[in-house]
């Protein structure tokens, strides 16, 4: 079966005059107050928008702040320190990142997931971890990420499309999560499994892929420092559009890898099958490293289009994350092993 993604060249892009007046933030003690405002929507995220307080931000930071320190989000402005994995680019205003976007468990339009989001409930939320692990376990989302310190990422994402964003994460490393569930000596792969409830997901009452949405990394890709997993966009709760409420996130790689809405990861001793690698294998490799220089079958990969530019641009190798992460494939032909 081969699967026409929507529109790869659109004109309906979202622009700049669509964006929001947000209040400007950066991330300040993160974890303690992300979590304290996320446990007050336990109901649906189409309220999570535009209007909301930054979450992560502790009270009275924009008064304690030199003026222009935060930057203004709205706008794609950040001006606070970069960490080791961030990129300097511009970041997509949250209006567009929020409104344009890949979500098939929704419908196959790009408006589809924000229109519709409404429909996930994210608590009660669990995720089950089994598979080649020493403690496999569920546990509720919010137990989850207290486990963890919530990092900033500011991380290029490249859709197989064409088309590319800059996107502002909160979250914490995929790899403290696997070394805490001990995977055992026959661990190789990692499986992530999105939840399936098409009452929740409309997109899902058709066949237009078959459900649920599965994704894998290689062990050591997911060991590596950059594969990330997010439970916050731009300091608010993750919207239910961009894969709420935990996603992963892994920018050297087209977007499609980046599951969405998780509820189980498995580690495996073989390959997993993933859900574009069935539904049109000729299309769609089990590893999907950005490369400029291996076109899809029915377009270039060589340039790509920025939300919120009108010309292309170039692409880089691994999303121009070469130097990070290209020693993940030496000796592999990657024109093979697509």
């Amino acid at each position: 079966m081969t699967i026409l993604p929507p529109d790869h060249d659109r004109d309906d892009l979202p622009n700049d005059d669509q964006a929001t007046q947000e209040s400007p933030s950066r991330i300040v003690n993160p974890r303690r107050e992300f979590l304290r405002s996320a446990a007050m929507f336990s109901g649906t995220v189409a309220a999570l928008g535009g209007g909301l307080e930054l979450l992560t931000r502790r009270p009275g930071a924009a008064a304690e702040a030199a003026p222009g320190e935060f930057g203004d989000l709205a706008q794609g402005q950040v001006r606070r320190p970069l960490g080791p994995y961030d990129t300097s680019e511009p970041v997509t205003p949250y209006a567009q990142a929020t409104s344009y976007n890949n979500f098939y468990e929704f419908g196959t339009d790009k408006a589809d997931p924000a229109r519709l989001a409404g429909s996930l409930k994210v608590r009660p939320w669990t995720v089950k971890i089994d598979g080649e692990v020493r403690k496999p376990q569920t546990v509720d989302i919010d137990t989850l990420q207290s486990w963890f310190p919530l990092e900033d990422r500011i991380y290029r994402m490249r859709c197989v499309e064409g088309w590319s964003m800059v996107m502002p994460w909160l979250g914490f490393p995929l790899a403290a999560l696997i070394r805490r569930m001990e995977p055992t000596g026959k661990a190789k792969y990692v499986q992530f499994t999105a939840l399936n409830d098409p009452k929740q997901f409309p997109g899902q009452r058709s066949r237009v892929l078959d459900w649920p949405y599965v994704e894998a990394l290689r062990l050591d890709e997911a060991l590596h420092p950059l594969a990330f997993m997010a439970v916050g966009l731009q300091g608010r709760v993750l919207p239910g559009q961009n894969g709420a409420p935990l996603r992963l996130a892994v920018p050297w790689k087209y977007g499609f890898k980046s599951i969405k809405s998780i509820v189980r990861i498995t580690l495996t001793e073989k390959q997993p099958k993933t859900t574009w690698s069935i539904a049109a294998p000729d299309e769609y490799g089990f590893f999907a490293n950005v490369n400029p220089a291996v076109p899809h079958p029915r377009w270039s990969q060589a340039t790509e289009r920025r939300i919120g530019e009108l010309s292309r641009r170039k692409t880089l190798p691994f999303n121009g994350y070469a130097e990070q992460v290209a020693g993940l494939y030496k000796g592999m032909d990657l024109k093979k092993f697509y």
